[in-house]
């Protein structure tokens, strides 16, 4: 039952309409938008890369990756159209991301299965769900949104 109320930070963010969480563990730093370089004969979904104090990061547009629609306005009181950079398993990504939200604490027993359909993305990027009072916060678990041989071609792109 310990495991069940451990405590962890998420940092949270919108990508269209919908409240997203990424374990603050693997999150390097977040930055605003900046240019980015298009790279020839990436995967749909790889917008191209960014030189990041001299360290060339792959950027990911996880629009393209779950086919969502980006947020139409961005309110003045957030980051807006920024990236996320992420280290996983030793290889920085960034992703794209309409709006930072901020960093909750959970606990892991308020994490739900996702309901069956959760607008078009495939539940098996999904870590789980945390109800809200509107909606849902989606915990995504970034390291199965890319599997090891998309990971592995993405990091030869740097």
């Amino acid at each position: 039952m310990a495991a069940e109320d451990s405590q962890f930070q998420l940092v949270t963010f919108k990508l269209g309409e919908e409240l997203y969480g990424v374990n603050i563990m693997d999150v390097k730093e977040i930055l605003r938008q900046q240019n980015v370089r298009i790279i020839p004969n990436a995967p749909y979904y790889v917008e191209g890369i960014i030189n990041v104090r001299g360290e060339i990061i792959p950027i990911i547009d996880l629009h393209k990756r779950f086919r969502l629609q980006a947020m139409a306005q961005v309110d003045a009181d957030g980051l807006e159209g920024g990236f996320i950079i992420l280290d996983i398993d030793g290889s920085k990504v960034g992703i794209i991301i309409d709006k930072v939200e901020r960093v909750v604490t959970v606990n892991q027993g308020d994490i739900k299965e996702p309901p069956q359909m959760l607008s078009g993305i495939g539940s098996e990027y999904i870590e789980g769900v945390i109800r809200q009072e509107v909606g849902y916060l989606i915990v995504l678990n970034i390291r199965k949104v890319f599997n090891p041989k998309e990971l592995q071609k993405i990091i030869e792109i740097q």
